[in-house]
């Protein structure tokens, strides 16, 4: 079906335009909170623990205190002293800035040591002695579950977002939140189905490995306190930390420069609540920068268990599905009851299905904290509902696209949770998928020992929402523009997409227009930068800024009896209201888009998102048959970003997600002894891709759609090249060799090993 649209016509929005601070990036004048330094300033090197889960017996920092150069040692008694209840999560307030009697997971913070030189903080950290009483750990998250060791005695919600009001506190239970969709009757469908497959996939732990390592410092000032941090979200940190202090907002300020990276690790209150303790104790100046190692211990992704069965009739089309997903938290919830639930009731993949089944489980295990990461858990649910659609079609003798096409979402259908499909482009996204594959021709399957196999995924994802945005656009006497917004640069080029929508309605040259950095003194509220939402929601606050500024200057000329039709110009109309260059036109925008929360028992909805982004992935695969080693030939990502605002930044972050999800499919992987040890915490043994494990050929695409409620027919784009990839990649080496992986990452050996095992040739030499 045909999407139905009324575009704007747009003068600058859909032009190509570089990163507005490239130059100051590639010269090194781009500011980060990394590179600042304040008079008097103190370094804090943390103590971590070393067992996974047990009471703090003792701890003696007396020999670390006699160490020359350091100021003082601080544990958790210290911070309580400045901060009486010092818990805090966005979902549960339950991670202490310091452990509280017991520890939950190896390398949580225990203690800290403050010295003006950062290597004596470093060398005092080991002469710290602390005993453990060692307690029974879990890991698992299947295991976690029902197991009777138990993370937390008590879970108590924090009750700041709208979405998570209705979490409960819980005792004896490792289930932070459990979230559950009921359509039509799965039993019966499975009763009657042709055919059911029932399938297993695993998702493991990795790190997002921003290259500014996460930091934070604390400064007093007159009014109250300032937080520097390199955040995702300066709004609630500044909420968090006035909770954690017993003060109004106002005598709270965060500010950030640019990010070298976020990718959802610096969201929330990582360091800052730290930071600010430390600072209040010893009332100077106090830095906490992470080293890489740390941030392996700081927050992760999601490991996933997904057990999905589908019945499917004889037709191919499926009929149920039940899909049981088990999240792994680690010891602290941070958001991961939202991944649970925004990213839970998508388990049945883009799917007309009317019969459905999910539990979505969000799990404590003693393993470090997981949280949002790039996709916000949609990556983990499509490589598991991919990959059985691949099987199933292969079981049954269907082209995988064709089955994929048969039943997928179209527009206007209703999703599992009851929302009707709007703008969601899932057919177009396939086809132009297909297309660039050249799915439909002849292809190389390659030699014997060098097979070729090729394979496609297509994902989709729900926006996040309630949520809220707002903006300010200040217009000046000489004619400059300022946009004062929360949205934090991190890579995205935010700051250039967001001029280009205040220009647009302003009718002015977008580098014309000044950024002013998220400062919680200065810019107004925004819920943080997560999820691809700052297009939708900043980029209608920011619209709708301008607009109110258009109508003040339109007021205003009215009042100067300015004839009607005449260019609007602000500088003029200023000038000639006060007689001089004085004075501004100030317009605000806020934003929030409609939601209604899914029912408890049935996970239904009528409007459970304000849109879906949709991200697909065709993959070509080269497989040595003999060693399992193989190589991604080519890769092909297709979106659908609604109207692509900013094309050549749309283009960098559809193949720069896509990169990402290749280290999480074929590398990255978070490496764990029985006793909850990370070996590898370290770039040494951590691979993450370079450039030689790229395809030679990658292409991108945005597919020709309009988001009928986005600003200016826009929705985000930052994770959808990722969804599709991993599946996509399972697919071809099946195609390819037969061999079918459904664990991450995928490694070379356990190809190699399916293959000797199957082959009779190699079974012989094995015997």
């Amino acid at each position: 079906m045909k999407m139905e649209t009324q575009r704007d016509q747009t003068r600058e929005l859909g032009r190509s335009r570089g990163r507005f601070e490239a130059q100051a990036k590639v010269s090194g004048r781009a500011e980060y909170i990394h590179n600042l330094t304040l008079p008097r300033m103190l370094h804090a090197k943390i103590l971590r623990s070393t067992v996974a889960h047990g009471r703090i017996v003792s701890i003696d920092k007396s020999e670390a205190e006699a160490l020359e150069g350091v100021h003082s040692v601080i544990t958790s008694e210290d911070i309580m002293t400045v901060m009486p209840e010092p818990y805090f999560g966005p979902a549960f307030h339950d991670q202490p800035i310091l452990a509280v009697g017991k520890v939950h997971y190896v390398g949580e913070p225990v203690a800290v040591v403050l010295s003006e030189d950062p290597y004596i903080a470093e060398e005092a950290t080991h002469l710290i002695d602390v005993t453990y009483e060692e307690l029974p750990a879990v890991f698992n998250e299947v295991e976690a579950a029902e197991s009777k060791v138990v993370v937390h005695d008590e879970l108590r919600p924090a009750g700041t977002f709208p979405d998570l009001k209705h979490l409960a506190g819980r005792r004896d239970t490792n289930i932070a939140l459990d979230f559950q969709v009921r359509t039509g009757d799965v039993e019966k469908a499975f009763a009657e189905a042709d055919h059911i497959f029932e399938h297993s996939f695993r998702t493991q732990q990795v790190m997002h490995t921003p290259l500014e390592p996460m930091i934070s410092v604390g400064e007093l000032t007159d009014s109250g306190i300032t937080v520097h941090t390199a955040s995702q979200s300066p709004s609630f940190v500044r909420l968090e930390i006035a909770r954690l202090l017993r003060w109004p907002e106002s005598r709270v300020r965060v500010r950030t420069a640019f990010l070298g990276g976020g990718f959802g690790a610096k969201l929330y209150v990582k360091l800052e609540a730290l930071a600010v303790a430390l600072t209040m104790l010893a009332r100077r100046p106090v830095r906490v920068a992470l080293t890489m190692e740390e941030q392996f211990y700081t927050i992760t992704k999601h490991a996933t268990t997904f057990k999905i069965k589908s019945a499917v009739n004889k037709e191919g089309r499926i009929t149920g599905r039940k899909c049981t997903v088990w999240w792994n938290g680690g010891a602290y919830a941070d958001i991961g009851p939202r991944v649970t639930q925004k990213s839970g009731f998508t388990a049945p993949g883009p799917y007309e299905i009317d019969n459905v089944w999910v539990d979505s489980y969000q799990v404590y295990t003693n393993l470090p904290p997981a949280g949002a990461f790039r996709g916000f858990g949609i990556t983990q649910l499509v490589w598991a509902y991919e990959s059985q659609a691949d099987i199933i079609a292969r079981e049954l003798g269907m082209d995988p696209v064709e089955f994929r096409r048969l039943n997928m979402l179209r527009e206007g259908r209703p999703h599992a949770t009851g929302t009707i499909m709007r703008d969601a482009a899932l057919i177009e996204v396939l086809d132009r998928t297909a297309e660039r594959m050249k799915w439909n021709e002849p292809f190389d399957r390659g030699t014997e020992k060098l097979r070729r196999g090729r394979g496609v995924g297509v994902g989709y994802k729900a926006l996040v929402a309630p949520t809220t945005s707002v903006a300010m656009v200040t217009l000046s006497a000489d004619g400059s523009c300022f946009l004062h917004m929360s949205t934090v640069d991190m890579g995205q080029a935010s700051n250039t997409t967001m001029s280009m929508v205040a220009a647009e309605v302003l009718g002015i040259d977008p580098e014309d227009i000044k950024v002013i950095r998220p400062d919680t003194d200065v810019t107004p509220y925004d819920m943080a930068t997560l999820g691809s939402r700052s297009t939708f929601h900043m980029g209608h606050a920011v619209r709708l800024a301008a607009e109110d500024a258009v109508e003040k200057m339109k007021v205003l000329a009215a009042q100067l009896s300015v004839p009607e039709g005449e260019p609007l110009e602000a500088g003029k109309l200023l000038k000639q209201r006060y007689g001089m260059q004085a004075g501004n036109i100030v317009g605000v925008g806020s934003y929030i888009p409609d939601y209604i929360s899914p029912n408890k028992e049935t996970g239904h909805s009528e409007n459970i998102t304000p849109n879906w982004m949709i991200g697909g992935c065709g993959v070509e695969v080269e497989v040595d048959t003999e060693t399992g080693q193989f190589r991604l030939v080519r890769m092909e990502n297709v979106v659908d970003c609604g109207t692509a605002l900013n094309p050549k930044i749309v283009e960098t972050q559809v193949s720069g997600a896509a990169i990402m999800q290749i280290g999480a499919a074929l590398y990255e992987n978070m490496e764990f002894d029985e006793d909850g040890q990370l070996r590898n915490a370290s770039f040494a043994e951590y691979k993450i891709p370079g450039i030689t494990d790229l395809p030679d050929q990658i292409g991108n695409e945005a597919v020709d759609a309009y988001q009928n409620n986005g600003p200016f027919g826009a929705k985000g784009v930052g994770e959808s090249g990722a969804f599709g990839v991993a599946s996509a990649i399972a697919a071809a080496i099946e195609d390819a060799v037969g061999v079918r992986l459904t664990s991450m990452p995928m490694k070379y050996e356990t190809v190699c090993q399916e293959l000797h095992a199957n082959d009779p040739k190699f079974r012989q030499w094995g015997e």
